[in-house]
């Protein structure tokens, strides 16, 4: 082999081991911070498909809706936990700062966060429904697919829970 095949194949190698880094690190970066959707009964049981379950510490997105009676605020700070359900578990998610202004009980939410222990989630982010009529698709879907009917609750429940 000449010089000039071997100079062009060494660059080409180069540029080769370079784009293969690139996408490898592109890759794990990605891998680091998706954060997966589940409901309550996904994160309690696994999901339906594989059985997979998120593990302690991983990023997740979890979607219910707000059980009326569970929001706890603390006074001396913006701490609130809330339980949220589906039809068939419930998880408990613990959030400080301010929560949206259509977030109440009864509700459809998304919280963004991280698994603390098998049934509770430290959110960094609470996002609330849009309206009366709105529920998340994946909401939506896990509230239809399970073997019992969704709770309902009198006006006389969720007036008693709303918030000032």
């Amino acid at each position: 082999m000449n010089p000039r095949r071997k100079k062009r194949l060494a660059i080409i190698s180069v540029i080769f081991v370079g784009i293969a880094g690139v996408v490898g690190l592109v890759l794990f970066a990605l891998s680091q911070n998706i954060d997966l959707f589940y409901t309550p009964h996904e994160i309690v049981k696994g999901k339906d498909d594989t059985g997979l379950k998120p593990q302690i510490g991983q990023r997740i997105r979890v979607g219910g809706m707000v059980k009326p009676g569970s929001v706890k605020r603390n006074s001396e700070n913006l701490k609130v936990s809330f339980v949220i359900y589906d039809t068939e578990d419930e998880v408990t998610v613990e959030y400080e700062g301010l929560l949206p202004d259509l977030f109440r009980e009864g509700q459809g939410i998304v919280a963004n966060g991280s698994l603390t222990s098998p049934r509770r989630v430290q959110a960094t982010e609470v996002l609330a429904k849009h309206d009366e009529e709105y529920t998340s698709p994946e909401i939506a879907e896990a509230m239809g697919k399970g073997k019992h009917e969704k709770p309902t609750y009198t006006k006389e429940q969720l007036s008693g829970s709303k918030q000032p």
